[in-house]
């Protein structure tokens, strides 16, 4: 795992809401460079206001976040040099569409940074090509579906290329195909400086492809690390309101039930759990000739 070097670090920050709840309590935390990170944990965990809070759109109420070793700045230049490097995609599209047509949405960001017509329209349309939005280019925002709004702020985000690309609950309102063809997207956008943050209750969408994972409960950081170690904590998992992931289940109940799967390592994903499970068997077939 990748952490020689962190895009985020959050020291000793809290968030209290106007209303006095307090979304944020004294987290410490660093977001490393190069990472795809799953965020964790029941609604109002505190995963949202996290990510506004990266995303400079509130300011901590106690605390420091530095980006690249130095603190956020929240004066225009500062929030607009933030915002170059970080893409945020919001849980409701609705909050982050508001251009007349598909392709003038996406075409907005790529157009405020300093880049050449060349590179804007080559982003553009890879951007329009990844997420599957060729035939709704020219269509107006208002007659797309929840799940193409969800494609059109998708697309629009990574048009910009950022460091850091940021998805709050990124598949609310897509369909099974498009939920599953995300992870698709994401694994096409990985790079070594490329960091992701993925919010998400579809335990099972994300545990083959997060590296890292960071979980949340009434505001405060309750675990900081790889999948195996917080997939098998069960008293973890319970606290936070998390699924298990199918594989797991089925790992530990092959584990408990015989002693000939006793040694099986945890996979981290399905063919690994089936090639597992073909090499015992074929051990097993030559033991008993």
């Amino acid at each position: 795992m990748k952490m020689t070097a962190s895009y985020f670090s959050f020291e000793h920050v809290s968030f209290l809401y106007s209303d006095g709840t307090q979304a944020i309590n004294d987290i410490s935390l660093t977001i490393p460079v190069g990472n795809k990170i799953a965020i964790l944990g029941e609604n109002g965990s505190g995963k949202s206001t996290l990510f506004k809070l990266l995303m400079g759109l509130e300011r901590p109420t106690k605390g420091t976040i530095l980006f690249k070793g130095k603190p956020l700045k929240y004066n225009k230049s500062g929030l607009q040099q933030l915002r170059q490097q970080v893409g945020l995609v919001f849980q409701e599209a609705d909050h982050q569409l508001f251009a007349s047509t598909v392709k003038q949405d996406i075409l907005y960001g790529p157009l405020n940074l300093d880049w050449s017509i060349e590179k804007i329209t080559s982003q553009v349309d890879k951007a329009i090509a990844l997420t599957e939005l060729e035939e709704l280019e020219n269509r107006p925002i208002h007659f797309l579906s929840g799940g193409q709004k969800k494609r059109v702020a998708i697309a629009g985000v990574y048009a910009m290329e950022p460091k850091v690309l940021i998805l709050d609950e990124p598949t609310s309102s897509l369909d099974y195909y498009f939920s599953t063809q995300l992870t698709d997207y994401l694994k096409k956008l990985d790079t070594d400086d490329r960091t992701f943050l993925y919010s998400t209750h579809q335990i099972n969408l994300v545990y083959e492809w997060a590296d890292y994972y960071i979980v949340l409960h009434k505001g405060k950081v309750i675990y900081v690390g790889e999948r195996d170690a917080l997939f098998t904590n069960d008293a973890l998992l319970q606290q936070a309101h998390i699924e298990k992931p199918w594989i797991v289940s089925v790992t530990q109940m092959l584990q408990n039930s015989d002693p000939q799967w006793g040694n099986i390592a945890m996979p981290h994903s399905k063919e690994a759990l089936v090639a597992q499970i073909v090499a015992l068997q074929k051990k097993e077939d030559l033991i008993s000739i």
